[in-house]
């Protein structure tokens, strides 16, 4: 499980007996719905309906004529008609291009975040073949982990808090990780939401320009290469939103010397070619955006793996 991660809800309490006697009544179980106050165990189940005794009725003969037989017909016909409508509507509903299928592995993806251990999500050592600036392979070592946290500005950046509050931001992960040469430190962040196809779709479309600068905080690390990387330090961050998983996955990049950058740039605009300035010939951006993409390889094989494993 990932650190810090909640413990698994507790499971439901087993249903009453079907009979007891009068004298003793069987003591409520807890009951989901709401505490009662005052109740020993805080919780009550609904009052059952009482049993009513009736004296059985002599049985009239109904008189039916042809008219209401025809009547009786043309109601039946009537009620499979708009039964049959009511389906077909569902159907069209479920069909139309705005209204998507959720993709393999999209309800799975959601609860990752405390059922995949860390060692899944952010692997120790991920390999970024032509990650680098020319296509030059990458590879990054994790150096920091944080534990699972809420959806706050302490974790996330202020534009992307509010763009994924109104959709369920349920939890956020975090790692640090440096390259090879522990010249860069970047900080990769996965945000799990309640968002469905349809709203994560829309989310997804140019989300780093929408944004705006909207920098991801940094992830420090004490004794580490990372112990340096703070909000000034940061050069470069990439921030995407992959239309089949409900998650948010975030990456900004700096100098692991400690050295400050006064304007940061999004990787794609660090990445144009002929950029002559340190953050682009350093490749930074091709460090925050090569990260984030193979985070979200990984996230997607693993949601996909674990719908498979459900269906057998």
């Amino acid at each position: 499980m990932f650190p810090g991660a909640g413990a698994p809800a507790p499971a439901r309490p087993a249903a009453p007996a079907a009979f007891a006697p009068p004298s003793a009544p069987p003591t409520p179980a807890p009951s989901p719905y709401g505490r009662t106050p005052g109740h020993p165990t805080g919780y009550a189940l609904p009052p059952e309906t009482p049993v009513e005794t009736t004296t059985r009725l002599r049985p009239v003969r109904e008189r039916r004529s042809a008219g209401r037989t025809a009547a009786v017909a043309a109601c039946a016909v009537l009620g499979f008609g708009l039964i049959g409508g009511a389906l077909a509507g569902v159907w069209l509903a479920a069909s139309e291009p705005g209204k998507p299928a959720e993709p393999a592995g999209y309800a799975e993806a959601r609860e990752l975040w405390h059922n995949a251990p860390v060692d899944t999500l952010f692997p120790r050592t991920l390999a970024g073949p032509g990650a680098g600036p020319g296509s030059a392979a990458r590879t990054w070592t994790r150096i920091v982990v944080a534990p699972d946290a809420a959806c706050s500005p302490a974790v996330l950046a202020k534009g992307l808090l509010a763009t994924v509050e109104p959709l369920g931001c349920e939890r956020v992960l975090r790692a640090t990780y440096t390259d090879a040469t522990a010249s860069s430190v970047i900080t990769v962040g996965l945000v799990f939401t309640r968002a469905d196809a349809t709203a994560q779709r829309t989310l997804g479309q140019g989300l780093t320009a929408r944004l705006g600068q909207d920098v991801p905080p940094a992830l420090s690390g004490p004794s580490t290469v990372a112990a340096r990387f703070g909000d000034r330090q940061r050069a470069s961050w990439w921030t995407s939103a992959p239309a089949d998983l409900p998650v948010v996955v975030t990456a900004v990049s700096g100098f692991a010397d400690g050295r400050t950058v006064d304007a940061p740039q999004p990787a794609d605009r660090a990445m144009a070619k002929g950029r002559t300035d340190a953050v682009a010939q350093s490749g930074l951006g091709h460090e925050a955006r090569g990260i984030t993409e193979r985070l979200e390889r990984l996230l997607r094989t693993t949601a996909v793996t674990a719908a498979q494993e459900k269906t057998r």
